[in-house]
């Protein structure tokens, strides 16, 4: 299984967007206290529009008692990392257990001394010097479809999931 550990998100937006990617992606959601909004306040629910009843989350009171009840990989996004999010053998660990993303808060990121327990598996999205980091919810979109993309996207459908219609693109009509 795939998985996105926000470690105290202070954004409702952001993940609620995350929200969305994770069912559009069969993700689980992983929510590390404390948030900084509410659960049900409406822009969460705006961002997921009308999917959040399909996502699969849970939320923790802080990060040592997310590690006690989630076991597998664990690979963490920060700005400290040196190697990019590309350079990974997903395939390998998803054959060897679950797989967590983890991504920090928006204003601080993850704290340096769960960072430094597993060094190896840091990573930063490659990105030019102008910015220090990319918007939260663009960085999980990017980073699980390199994950899917490793494992051939699993069961994930690759065309719109519509009834078999007719239908015209430039002019040129198609049949499902």
């Amino acid at each position: 299984m795939i998985h996105i550990v926000l470690f105290e998100p202070e954004i409702p937006t952001n993940t609620g967007n995350i929200m969305r990617t994770c069912v559009a992606t069969n993700t689980t959601l992983h929510l590390i206290k404390p948030l900084g909004f509410k659960l049900d306040e409406k822009s969460i629910k705006r961002s997921g529009v009308n999917y959040i009843d399909k996502l699969n989350y849970y939320v923790y009171e802080n990060f040592l008692d997310f590690q006690s009840k989630n076991k597998g990989t664990y690979y963490y996004f920060t700005r400290y990392g040196k190697k990019p999010h590309t350079s990974f053998d997903y395939k390998k660990s998803y054959q060897e257990g679950d797989i967590y993303l983890i991504f920090g808060k928006e204003s601080t990121g993850i704290p340096r001394e769960i960072l430094a327990k597993d060094l190896e598996h840091c990573m930063r999205i490659p990105m030019t010097k102008n910015v220090r980091s990319l918007n939260l919810a663009n960085c999980c979109a990017i980073v699980v479809y390199e994950v899917l993309r490793q494992l051939d996207y699993l069961d994930l459908l690759r065309s719109e999931p519509h009834k078999s219609e007719n239908y015209i693109i430039d002019g040129i009509e198609h049949h499902d």
